[in-house]
């Protein structure tokens, strides 16, 4: 637990109201979205403003107290797991849309701000902020700033890190940093925006943010292509970029999340198919309809079986909201859902498919795979049960392999999830000896005491859950007999050890 004296100096800062040490509250923010990981924080604190997250890291760094940053914990890298403890910093009551500037087509808003929220407001300006996470109706934008966040919109319009152009933060000793504004250029010194834009809250705690908008596209139309087999599904997506034809929208699901998702969304997809691309343009209608025609004839000319345009706009949403619900609909097949992605060359597609199925049949895992196919961002998901310790094992040995199969084809780790915890022993893999190096150079400049989400984006020692019951046995909360020690650090999400073996060097305050 932190000192009471510590604990007295943070409640003077945000009130007593927005400090929370009881056990309730630690284990509610001790985990994220992603499966398998947990530590309990020591406190956990909800500023309202640039000022106080000033006065709380002054407070913090004379203590040497960790501090991770939190919007709504919806990542999938255990992101915002407090592996050393320390202080969970809540950023959700700094909320506020500050300004929608239709003159510069720009917005300010707080960290804090709902995703889902963002957009409606924007759109109803006559605007549009393209970025759009699938978890967008619950997480924040200081959360798709913090871990570079993607979309199915990324092959058009790029991603978080394309529209970010200004920044307020706050440093690990508690200085206020501003970059950037309301600019279309500025050159002036190093990029810190594009720095600190997917930095996962290692460098810096994102308190405000500038993005550029862009106007909203008058017009837009989906369609559904069905392919008999992988190789024409990928060449397709190859000749309509070649054809210089960039859609909206250009997304791709196997033949094993199709089957989940139309028992899921019952909008009549093709069960046999082993392959469906899922495609949305938008722009001048004249134009749309234009390149949707040479779109449907690219795909029967590559071997679609099936070209169907959705003849409404509400036919289309439902063709997206399909796709969209690939990660709802896989999570209802095992009690524990592993969501991860890889990003190869749009030309590798088809390879990265066929190498997740080899490498998941060589394990005995069931993973599906689904994704943004124009941007070559894959989302391989395997569904297993995190009471199943040797079956968690096979699904780790799988992704490790599937991560070096994406390497090998000439792609990343990670396209849009971040690195967080999860990613970082393979991080080496994809950047060598020499950009670890740099990046831990650059953290030790921003942060020297190494405060802000320690455990993250470099290798340590792995907290993985690890559960000894046999599946379905015991309780409600996962049926386990209590954690079973596979490292230090590690804990059960079934509470029952909290103790998490953290790292106390950095918490002389605690």
């Amino acid at each position: 637990m932190l000192a009471a004296t510590v604990s007295q100096e943070l409640r003077r800062i945000v009130g007593d109201a927005w400090f929370r040490d009881d056990t309730e509250t630690l284990v509610s923010y001790s985990y994220d979205a992603t499966p398998l990981y947990q530590s309990m924080p020591d406190g956990v604190i909800f500023p309202a403003s640039t000022e106080e997250v000033a006065a709380v890291m002054r407070v913090c760094a004379q203590h040497r107290i960790p501090v991770v940053t939190r919007g709504a914990g919806s990542n999938l890298c255990a992101g915002v797991v407090p592996l050393h403890g320390g202080l969970i910093m809540v950023m959700t009551r700094m909320n506020r849309l500050l300004e929608i500037d239709q003159d510069n087509l720009t917005a300010t808003f707080q960290t804090g701000l709902n995703t889902k929220r963002f957009h409606t407001a924007v759109e109803e300006t006559g605007l549009f902020y393209p970025p759009d996470p699938s978890s967008m109706i619950i997480c924040t934008m200081g959360g798709n700033i913090a871990l570079g966040a993607g979309g199915l919109r990324g092959l058009k319009y790029g991603t978080t890190k394309d529209y970010v152009i200004g920044l307020e933060a706050v440093l690990a000793s508690g200085e206020v940093l501003r970059t950037g504004g309301k600019l279309v250029k500025d050159v002036a010194g190093y990029d810190l925006t594009r720095l600190l834009v997917g930095s996962g809250g290692t460098l810096a705690i994102l308190t405000e943010a500038t993005v550029k908008l862009v106007p909203k596209p008058a017009y837009r139309r989906a369609m559904i292509a069905v392919f008999a087999d992988l190789p024409a599904a990928a060449r397709t997506v190859s000749q309509i970029i070649a054809n210089r034809i960039t859609p909206c929208t250009l997304e791709f699901m196997d033949q094993a999340t199709i089957e989940v998702v139309e028992a899921f969304a019952k909008i009549g997809l093709p069960v046999d198919a082993q392959a469906i691309l899922a495609i949305e343009q938008d722009g001048d209608e004249a134009q749309v309809e234009k390149d949707l025609q040479l779109i449907e004839a690219i795909c029967k000319r590559e071997g679609a079986i099936q070209v169907k345009v959705a003849e409404t706009p509400e036919e289309g949403a439902k063709v997206m909201e399909a796709r969209r619900s690939a990660l709802a609909a896989l999570s209802r097949l095992r009690p524990t859902t592993i969501l991860e992605d890889a990003t190869v060359p749009r030309s590798k597609i088809a390879d990265m498919v066929l190498e997740v199925q080899r490498i998941a049949a060589k394990h005995n895992v069931r993973i599906c795979t689904f994704g943004h196919a124009g941007d070559g961002n894959l989302h391989p998901t395997a569904m297993t049960d995190a009471r199943d310790a040797e079956e968690i094992h096979r699904v780790e040995l799988a992704f490790e392999e599937i991560f070096d199969a994406a390497i090998r084809l000439g792609g990343t780790i990670t396209g849009e999830h971040g690195v967080g915890h999860v990613k970082a022993p393979y991080l080496e893999w994809k950047v060598g000896a020499s950009g670890i190096g740099l990046m831990k150079r650059l953290k030790q400049a921003f942060d020297p005491d190494g405060l802000l989400n320690p455990g993250k984006l470099f290798a340590e020692t792995r907290k993985r859950v690890v559960y000894t019951s046999e599946p379905g046995a015991g309780n409600e909360a996962g049926g386990t007999k209590g954690p079973e020690q596979a490292g230090a650090g590690e804990t059960g999400l079934s509470g029952a050890s909290l103790e998490d073996g953290r790292d106390s060097a950095a918490k002389g305050g605690a």
